[in-house]
């Protein structure tokens, strides 16, 4: 499957999105959309798209001037502010949901936490089922859009490391068991274009997955379908990886 143009990068859009809250955070009394732009010197297009998503995600808030100053959830995620960790987590959460009825599919979110594949977070609905664990996902990362997006964030000696734990047994007749061919097809996994699962981990099921990586962190961003609903894979696919930035921005912060 195709998914079209490649579509924007979650790392490019923080790292845009970051430059905005520096320019917010200098000016306390707060700052006009103009005087962002001169800053930042970002395009007039993407300059309000971010500050559109900074806005609903709570990072800034207009004041009766129309200029901007940090928000609430930038407040929350303060690294000296007690209970950071379970502020993150909410704000992940809330992020999730959001997303879950944006591409109108079970979303989730991953990490790779002591060498094995992690789902932390997820939000479904009874219209946008989640994955039925069949098989362990720890043990399945080779057939999962999730395990192969964080096994291509993964050096060749981590990836090694993981397979020798888990081997690429067959779930479904389009799984791939060559470790040759799997290590082939992560090394030619374009960055910004979302890793796919046709079937591989579960008959029925269709998944995509884009990083979502800050720091150390090994992490990606996920959502399911129904067979039925593959033709939605594309477009939910796109957004998925539009979407990403805020919860890296939740992570970098």
């Amino acid at each position: 499957m195709v998914l079209g143009p490649e579509p924007i990068a979650p790392l490019r859009s923080v790292r845009h999105a970051l430059r905005i809250l520096e320019v917010v955070a200098r000016h306390s009394s707060g700052v006009s959309h103009s005087g962002i732009a001169r800053e930042t010197r970002l395009p007039s297009d993407r300059l309000v798209e971010l500050l559109r998503m900074l806005r609903r995600e709570g990072y800034v808030e207009q004041i009766a001037d129309g200029a901007y100053i940090g928000g609430a959830s930038l407040t929350l995620l303060d690294t000296g502010v007690p209970g950071r960790g379970r502020a993150v987590e909410d704000k992940l959460q809330k992020s999730l949901g959001a997303l879950r009825d944006s591409v109108g599919a079970a979303v989730y979110f991953s990490r790779y936490v002591d060498g094995e594949v992690k789902i932390t977070q997820y939000a479904d609905s009874p219209h946008t089922p989640k994955v039925n664990e069949w098989v362990d996902f720890r043990a399945a990362a080779h057939a999962m859009a999730v395990g192969k997006c964080l096994l291509t964030q993964l050096d060749h000696d981590g990836r090694r490391d993981h397979l020798s734990r888990h081997k690429t047994v067959r779930l479904t007749s389009r799984t791939t068991t060559s470790e040759k061919v799997l290590f082939r097809k992560l090394d030619s996994q374009p960055p910004t274009v979302p890793v796919l699962d046709l079937q591989e981990y579960a008959v029925g099921t269709v998944c995509a997955a884009v990083p979502v990586t800050a720091g150390h962190t090994v992490g990606c961003l996920a959502l399911s379908l129904p067979l039925e609903r593959a033709h939605r894979l594309r477009q939910a696919a796109y957004l998925l990886n539009r979407e990403a930035a805020p919860m890296l921005l939740s992570l970098t912060i």
